[in-house]
C-alpha cells in the first residue's frame, strides 16, 4: 500500500519486510572509505546515565561481541571511522531490529551512545495533540550519555550534552560517496536539507534533529527523515577541519535498505544569529510531552511536525460546496485594519479614482478597472460587457508602488489576484492562486504573470518585465505579525523556503517548509508566494521591501468553512544570511542531467 509522505510516496513495509531486509546488516556497513582497526583487540564497558551498560569486545576488524546489562553475549558485524579522538563504531543486533551507534572520546573517556530501532509500534501525539501511529519503517532512535569504565579511576563529572552552540549554522557537505547535501541547522530541534545529488529539485525539506556538543570545534548531529522515507542519518562533525564521520540507516524513498559508514568534508556556508537568552545552552531536550506521562517523555520520543496526518482531505467539488456557502475577502473590516494583524501596513488610496488596463504577456489576461473607492474595485475581463465589483485591498509597498488583491467573481474554483502595479514604470505582475491542487481540493496553487498597465499619463516599457530572482536566497529574516506571532522565515533554495516557529524563550522550535517563488520588482522589494503544501494548504502571497524590512500582502485558504481571502503584514529583522546560490541552477556535471 503506498501512503504520500509530504510529497513522496513510500510504501507501508510490515515489520516482516523489515526484518527480512534487515538480515543484510548483520554483517555490519558499508564504507568507500577504509575502516578503522583501532579497536581490534579492546574491550571495554560503557556505563550510560539512565540507559544500558554495554559491554563490548572487538575481535576483528568487522567483528565484536556486545553484552546488553549483563545479559548473554551476541556477535554481530560492525563498522568503525575515527575523527581526530573520536572513535565512531556503529553495528545492528542480528533478529532484533535495533542496534547502537556509538562515538567514544579518547581523550576523556565520554561517550554518546545512539540506540536505533525499526517496527517500534508506538504512538506519539502530534504539535495538534492528535495521537498518531508512527510507521513501522521510520527509524527511531534514543539518546544516552555516558563514559568507559576505568579501573580505579571515579566516573567523569561532565558528559557530552544537547546544544544550541550549532544552532543557526549552515553546512555544505560532500561524502566520499559522492553524496552533496545542503543541511542547514535552523533549530535546535530540526534541520532545514538540501539534497544536491540525490534529488535534482532544487528543494529542501524538514526533518527532526538532534545537536550533542563534544567540545568547542567538535559536535555529534541526526537527522530522521520523518514524514518522507523515515531514513537516518548520524555523524560526528570537527569544525576545524570542516569533516565529518557517520552513518546512514533506514529505507530511501524507493524502499531500498541503505546501511553504510561514510566520510565526508566541507565548509560553512553561513550563520544565522540566535536569539535566545545568553545564559541558555540548549542543554535540555525539547519535547512535546504525552498528556498520559506528563513527567518524563517517552523512549525516543522527540518533536516531530506531521501535519499531513490530521489534514482534512476534501475534494475539489466538496471545497466549491463550501465555497457557495461561504466566501469572504478581508473580513469586511475597513476602519481598523490593524486589528487584522498587529504590525500590517496601512492601507492605501492611492488608485482611487484610476481607470487602467492590465495586459499580460503570452496570452496571459487583459483586466480592465475602475477605481471609486479605497475598499471596492469594478473589473472586467477584455471581452466582457458586464463588470464585476469586488472588495480590495492596496498597499504602498514602496513608492507609487501599489500591491492590492481582490476575488475573481463567481470564480470555479475559487480563485483571487494578489497584484503589484508600479506607477512609475508602467510594469505590473499578477500572482493567480485558485483553490485545488492534484493532492487536495481544500489546497492553493499559484502562479506568475508578468506585463504591463496602461494608464492615462504612464508610459511602459516593451520588453522590460518583473523577473523571477534569487536574490533572496540565503536569507533569513524574522517576522512578527503582531507581538504575540514571530517566525523566521529562511529562503533556502530558489524555488523553496522554510518557516520556523519561536517558543517563549526565542528558541527556534518546530519547523516546516514547502515550495515558494520569488519575483523582483525593484531593488529591495519582492514578492513572495508559498502555500504550505502537504500541511494546511493555505497561502502566503506578501511583497517584501527590504529597505524598510517590512511585509504586507494577502492569505488565501478554504476548507469546510468556505474559502477566505484574508490579510497580513509583519515586521522583520534580518538575522544573517547563508551563502549557497553556487549550489544552485542547472549544473550538469552535479545533477547529472
Amino acid at each position: 500500500m503506498n501512503i504520500p509522505m509530504h510529497r513522496f510516496n513510500y510504501t507501508k513495509l510490515t515489520k516482516e519486510q523489515i526484518e527480512q531486509a534487515l538480515k543484510a546488516t548483520e554483517s555490519g556497513p558499508s564504507c568507500m572509505s577504509e575502516f578503522s582497526d583501532v579497536l581490534v583487540g579492546k574491550s571495554f564497558k560503557i556505563l550510560t546515565d539512565n540507559g544500558p551498560v554495554l559491554e563490548y569486545s572487538f575481535n576483528r576488524k568487522n567483528r565484536l561481541t556486545l553484552s546488553e546489562n549483563s545479559s548473554a553475549k551476541v556477535e554481530a558485524g560492525y563498522g568503525a571511522l575515527t575523527l581526530k579522538q573520536i572513535v565512531f563504531f556503529s553495528h545492528m543486533i542480528p533478529g532484533a531490529q535495533k542496534g547502537y551507534n556509538v562515538f567514544v572520546d579518547l581523550d576523556t573517556n565520554l561517550v554518546t551512545v545512539f540506540e536505533v530501532w525499526l517496527s517500534s509500534g508506538r504512538k506519539e501525539k502530534t504539535l495538534g495533540n492528535k495521537e498518531i501511529t508512527v510507521d513501522d519503517r521510520e527509524v527511531q532512535r534514543q539518546i544516552y550519555f555516558g563514559y568507559v569504565e576505568a579501573a580505579g579511576q571515579k566516573q567523569p563529572e561532565i558528559r557530552h550534552h544537547l546544544t544550541n552552540r550549532i544552532e543557526g549554522k549552515g553546512m555544505y557537505w560532500k561524502q566520499d560517496t559522492g553524496i552533496e547535501t545542503l543541511e542547514f541547522y535552523a533549530s535546535v530541534v530540526s534541520t532545514n536539507f538540501a539534497e544536491l545529488t540525490r534529488h535534482a529539485d532544487d528543494l529542501s525539506y524538514c526533518s527532526p534533529s538532534d545537536y550533542i556538543l563534544v567540545n568547542d570545534n567538535m559536535f555529534i548531529y541526526d537527522r530522521t527523515e520523518c514524514e518522507f522515507s523515515g531514513i537516518f542519518t548520524l555523524f560526528v562533525a570537527d569544525l576545524f577541519s570542516e569533516t565529518q564521520a557517520g552513518v546512514r540507516l533506514g529505507f530511501d524513498e524507493k524502499d531500498q535498505l541503505e546501511y553504510y559508514m561514510f566520510r565526508g568534508t566541507g565548509k560553512v556556508v553561513g550563520q544565522l544569529a540566535y536569539l535566545e537568552p545568553f545564559d541558555d545552552h540548549g542543554k535540555e531536550p525539547m519535547v512535546v510531552q504525552a498528556e498520559s506521562d506528563p513527567q518524563a517523555p517517552g523512549k525516543g520520543q522527540r518533536l516531530v511536525y506531521r501535519p499531513i496526518r490530521d489534514f482534512q482531505h476534501m475534494t475539489d467539488e466538496e471545497v466549491h460546496q463550501a465555497a457557495l456557502k461561504s466566501t469572504k475577502a478581508f473580513g469586511g473590516v475597513v476602519d481598523v485594519p490593524q486589528m487584522i494583524t498587529g504590525n500590517n501596513m496601512p492601507f492605501s488610496d492611492l488608485l482611487v479614482g484610476k481607470e487602467f488596463t492590465l495586459r499580460y504577456d503570452n496570452d496571459g489576461p487583459v483586466r480592465h478597472y475602475k477605481i471609486t473607492e479605497k475598499y471596492k474595485l469594478k473589473y472586467r475581463e477584455d471581452g466582457e460587457t458586464q463588470w464585476h465589483e469586488e472588495p480590495y485591498r492596496a498597499y504602498e509597498a514602496d513608492e507609487n508602488l501599489v500591491w492590492f488583491s481582490h476575488l475573481l467573481t463567481d470564480s470555479k474554483p475559487r480563485a483571487s489576484v494578489q497584484v503589484a502595479l508600479d506607477l512609475l514604470n508602467g510594469l505590473t505582475t499578477c500572482i493567480h492562486s485558485r483553490m485545488g491542487t492534484p493532492y487536495f481540493g481544500n489546497e492553493t496553487t499559484y502562479y506568475a504573470i508578468f506585463g504591463v498597465a496602461e494608464m492615462e499619463g504612464l508610459k511602459h516599457p516593451q520588453y522590460v518585465r518583473h523577473k523571477f530572482t534569487d536574490e533572496l536566497v540565503g536569507h533569513a529574516f524574522s517576522w512578527s505579525y503582531s507581538d504575540q506571532m514571530t517566525s523566521m522565515h529562511l529562503y533556502t533554495t530558489p524555488h523553496s523556503m522554510s518557516w520556523t516557529i519561536f517558543t517563549e524563550n526565542q528558541t527556534m522550535g518546530a519547523q516546516w517548509g514547502s515550495p515558494c517563488i520569488y519575483v523582483k520588482v525593484r531593488d529591495g522589494v519582492y514578492i513572495f508566494v508559498q502555500n504550505e503544501e502537504a500541511c494546511n494548504g493555505a497561502q502566503m502571497c506578501v511583497m517584501i521591501n527590504t529597505k524598510i524590512t517590512h511585509d504586507c500582502g494577502f492569505g488565501f485558504s478554504g476548507g469546510a468553512g468556505g474559502v477566505n481571502l484574508g490579510l497580513t503584514g509583519a515586521i522583520g529583522r534580518h538575522i544573517g544570511q547563508f551563502h549557497v546560490k553556487e549550489y544552485f541552477g542547472l549544473n550538469p556535471k552535479r545533477k547529472g542531467v
